[in-house]
């Protein structure tokens, strides 16, 4: 088993960093915000354009026809440019047998990604053209539900959420081993965003680090500060590593060179030490800026909410710390 990054894969994730680089910035983050459910419908038609929510499909079923280690690189530059939407719903509705598949895959479509709950939080719900509803027993693909209400202050400015009392019924997709699967998808993406989210938050702190001057020195060059931007790129490296070899290990059990539950144990704690590592570096970030760390203006608030938020739902690391107590 090779976990080192192929040339493609490298190509491949620096193509998507630097049309990110070009499409998302501090600005174009507020505007999204502003938009019907916080997602910008050019961006995700240009998205689908590139491959994002294809990546894992057959060229025959006009994918990419890669595999999930590829797509945890392709979410990780995601979560590093905070790019608003229902990403994964999305990107899990394209990969199955259902007529919204094709429109997912092309970026089209947006469909949210919820379990089932009384009541049930839906996120970027003004935006969504379906919704993914997963049950221990199936997964359902619902329309998106009338009457909700709007939560007036959600956690994530980027991500809107409303409170729906009862979720529509939908037409049953697939049964409890496709909802196992697909929170086992969910749950590996997520983590990889976690990553991106994590390595931006680094990324900004350190340069403040070594730009900040106080008491006559840069603060980059104070112990207390080395030490904690240190320990917070230690925890990024360890769960990139967790997440990207969780893919292959995904990757090996579909083509049957591993055990599935083998593979699901890897991405379980790929989603707990991707947690931890980006609540760690995004609160590092806040805290190296001082008081303009908390501030609307600067982004850091954005990472640590984000990455607070990507904890709940489908696949969360509660969902991976129960699934490995009882495996234990």
């Amino acid at each position: 088993m090779d976990f080192e990054p192929t040339d493609d894969q490298v190509a491949l994730q620096t193509e998507l960093r630097r049309f990110l680089a070009e499409r998302i910035d501090h600005d174009a983050r507020r505007a999204i915000a502003e938009m019907p459910g916080a997602v910008d419908r050019d961006l995700w038609r240009e998205l689908g354009g590139m491959g994002v929510f294809s990546v894992t499909l057959p060229e025959s079923a006009g994918g990419v026809g890669l595999g999930f280690a590829e797509a945890t690189l392709v979410f990780e530059e995601l979560g590093r440019a905070a790019v608003p939407g229902p990403l994964v719903g999305t990107f899990l509705a394209a990969g199955l047998d259902v007529d919204l598949a094709a429109s997912a895959a092309a970026g089209e479509a947006t469909v949210g990604l919820c379990p089932v709950g009384d009541p049930a939080f839906v996120e970027h719900l003004p935006a969504l053209d379906a919704l993914l509803v997963v049950d221990d027993g199936g997964v359902a693909l619902a329309e998106p539900p009338a009457g909700a209400r709007p939560v007036d202050r959600p956690l994530d400015p980027l991500t809107p959420v409303a409170v729906v009392e009862a979720l529509p019924a939908g037409r049953p997709v697939g049964d409890g081993d496709l909802a196992r699967e697909l929170r086992t998808r969910a749950a590996l993406l997520a983590a990889a965003l976690q990553v991106g989210l994590a390595t931006a938050a680094v990324e900004m702190a350190t340069g403040h680090a070594n730009q900040r001057v106080q008491f006559g020195r840069v603060i980059g060059q104070f112990q207390a500060v080395k030490h904690m931007l240190a320990d917070a790129q230690v925890q990024v490296e360890v769960a990139r590593a967790a997440v990207q070899a969780a893919g292959v290990e995904l990757d090996d059990a579909a083509a049957g060179h591993q055990e599935a539950s083998a593979a699901r144990r890897a991405v379980d704690v790929a989603r707990i030490v991707a947690s931890r590592a980006a609540d760690r570096a995004t609160r590092a970030c806040i805290q190296v800026h001082g008081g303009m760390g908390f501030t609307w203006e600067l982004d850091a608030h954005l990472y640590l909410k984000r990455a607070l938020v990507l904890d709940a739902g489908v696949g969360s690391p509660e969902d991976a710390k129960d699934a490995l107590a009882a495996a234990l």
